[in-house]
């Protein structure tokens, strides 16, 4: 009875406190953490577990970063290992040298335990940090970029560091450098068996329990992904959510990402509450009552340390000041990590018991300032930094119920649109650059400023009429988006794409898009069959040869379709159809009598 009353009450303070937090302006988080300060220990001492909802929430956070990864496809990841080894290497080993060195000289820390204290508070929290962002859309804005590939850097700089952390060790526990190296390696073979089980076992499990076409077991194997790869990083010495995330991006290409997708979202929203409800619970209210100044003073001197050097990284790495200040103001707190990296630093006698107890508390504090503090940057300084767009998205008015919507409306989009148009067959155009959109009205043109892969703007435009959606778009990750959305909500239309290249044909046939055409590949093939004819081949031939050629080409895209995301065996297909090619080119040189006695 005692843990249904204790649900209870928690499900009773959350639906409570966000709202009103929400309503005051300042995001669900901080609805969480007031929830759990008035019904925690410190407050109506309604709930004084605090260890097992914490223990529950963490679930919250690996769900989170698994959902992460899902949208991160590794080419993506790979694009971004700029921001996430320069950017984030620069800000967790300044911040730590910083902090570090304050705790040292004013603070009378050892230097094992001020390395500990500086590397514990330069994390920042990954399970605050992205809801605050994802609450206000700001996850694609350059600062929410940047603010990702930090704590992405952070939670794979936890594994080196925990390891290495008996190192540091001084007392009665003496540091073992063997037992560091090995839960090194260790970690790193937990590494390699959660991207190989990924690559070649996670489908095929998927395959299989789709074809039973029972949603609840579909259900549990999604859940069993996250927790068991979360349950493997963590035996492997690693954070949970790491692995979680690894799992993420090894599904991002799948074509169950939006099945598995929906099945863990509302777990993640819900647990990951719970684990702004445990941080407000786990709150040393009587610790901070005796010591107030002190520690209000170490946290906001933290927070302070940690935005400057945030702020100044933002600007070298080209962020504007508006960006560098959401992204300064949103990384400044505490990380959840510091909790677990405290406890392991008393283990092996890097910190004293009471430095440890500090720490946290000064942790806590900042986790339950960042948000106010993110909120207050965001209703009175970024009005004044953040330059907005110079207009919103046009109102769309349909004129009946045009059968064909084409998103993109630059080079590839205005011919498709042009004959349209001279055969009176209607068309709803949808165009994302606004320079774009004015260029094409100069001329007469009918197209709506917009981003083509929202479904509401999609709807608006007459998609669930339409039949065929052409999809002319110049950016590759917006033309998937594009597909993504009209594949899930609008599984009636026929998609006619354009691809940018092989890769991105091939991305669209892992989205079920039959209907593509390489931008240059027929202009290409025009182009050279123009040189031969220069060269004196006939015509004839020269025709002859770039049909072998396309039929040849189109074979070998399909074929590569089955392993364009193993890159070694695309370079052995390329070389096994660089060769056939030859050979086709060879017989059709060969002189028809020749040709007969060969094969007679």
């Amino acid at each position: 009875m005692s843990d249904l009353l204790t649900v209870v009450v928690l499900l009773a303070a959350v639906v409570l406190a966000v709202p009103v937090a929400k309503r005051l302006g300042f995001g669900g988080p901080v609805g969480y953490l007031g929830a759990g300060l008035v019904i925690g220990p410190a407050g109506f001492g309604l709930v004084t577990d605090v260890g097992a909802i914490s223990h529950v929430s963490e679930f919250g956070v690996i769900m989170l970063l698994f959902l992460i990864g899902l949208e991160l496809r590794p080419a993506r990841l790979w694009v971004m290992r700029k921001a996430v080894l320069g950017l984030g290497g620069a800000q967790v080993a300044l911040t730590t040298l910083v902090i570090a060195a304050v705790a040292f000289l004013l603070l009378g820390l050892s230097m094992a335990a001020a390395l500990v204290v500086g590397f514990g508070l330069a994390l920042s929290s990954t399970a605050m940090v992205l809801p605050m962002l994802a609450e206000r859309e700001l996850l694609t804005t350059n600062a929410g970029r940047s603010a990702f590939s930090i704590l992405l850097f952070q939670d794979l700089a936890i594994i080196p560091a925990v390891a290495l952390l008996p190192l540091l060790g001084t007392g009665d526990v003496m540091p073992d450098a063997n037992g560091a190296w090995l839960a090194v390696l260790k970690a790193m073979a937990v590494v390699a068996a959660i991207l190989a089980g990924g690559r070649h076992l996670l489908r095929p499990i998927l395959r299989a329990v789709d074809a039973a076409k029972t949603p609840e077991i579909f259900t549990a194997a999604a859940l069993l992904i996250v927790l068991g790869t979360a349950f493997l990083a963590a035996w492997g010495g690693l954070s949970m959510s790491l692995g979680a995330f690894m799992a993420g991006v090894l599904l991002s290409d799948s074509e169950y990402r939006h099945e598995v997708q929906a099945d863990v979202a509302p777990f993640e929203g819900l647990l990951l509450g719970f684990f702004f409800v445990s941080v407000g619970m786990g709150a040393d209210v009587k610790a901070l009552m005796e010591r107030p100044l002190f520690y209000l003073s170490l946290a906001l001197g933290v927070m302070a340390l940690k935005g400057a050097v945030l702020f100044a990284l933002a600007r070298l790495s080209g962020l504007r000041p508006g960006g560098s200040a959401r992204l300064s103001s949103v990384l400044s707190q505490g990380s959840e990590f510091g909790f677990v990296l405290f406890g392991l630093a008393v283990g092996v006698g890097a910190m004293s018991t009471e430095q440890s107890a500090a720490a946290m508390l000064v942790v806590t504090l900042t986790m339950i300032a960042s948000p106010f503090l993110f909120a207050a940057e965001e209703k009175w300084l970024a009005p004044r930094l953040i330059i907005k767009p110079a207009r919103p998205y046009d109102t769309i008015e349909l004129d009946g119920e045009p059968p064909v919507i084409i998103c993109g409306f630059g080079r590839v989009g205005q011919i498709v649109g042009r004959v349209l148009r001279l055969r009176n067959i209607p068309f709803t155009a949808l165009e994302q650059s606004a320079a774009q959109v004015d260029f094409v009205r100069r001329f007469g043109s009918k197209v709506y400023y917009g981003d083509p892969s929202r479904e509401d703007l999609l709807r608006a435009a007459g998609v669930e009429h339409a039949k065929v959606l052409v999809v002319a778009l110049d950016d590759m990750e917006q033309s998937l988006r594009v597909v993504e959305v009209a594949k899930r909500h609008f599984p009636h239309l026929t998609i006619y794409a354009r691809a940018r290249n092989r890769r991105h044909a091939h991305y669209l046939m892992d989205r079920g898009v039959t209907h593509f055409v390489r931008e240059t590949f027929d202009s290409s093939l025009r182009l050279t069959g123009g040189v031969l004819e220069a060269l004196g081949v006939p015509h004839d031939e020269a025709e002859r040869t770039m049909e072998t050629f396309r039929e040849h080409d189109e074979r070998t895209l399909i074929r590569q379709h089955a392993v364009h995301h193993d890159e070694n065996r695309l370079i052995q297909t390329s070389q096994q159809a660089a060769a056939e090619l030859q050979s086709l080119f060879e017989a059709d040189r060969e002189e028809p009598e020749e040709r007969k006695r060969r094969l007679g």
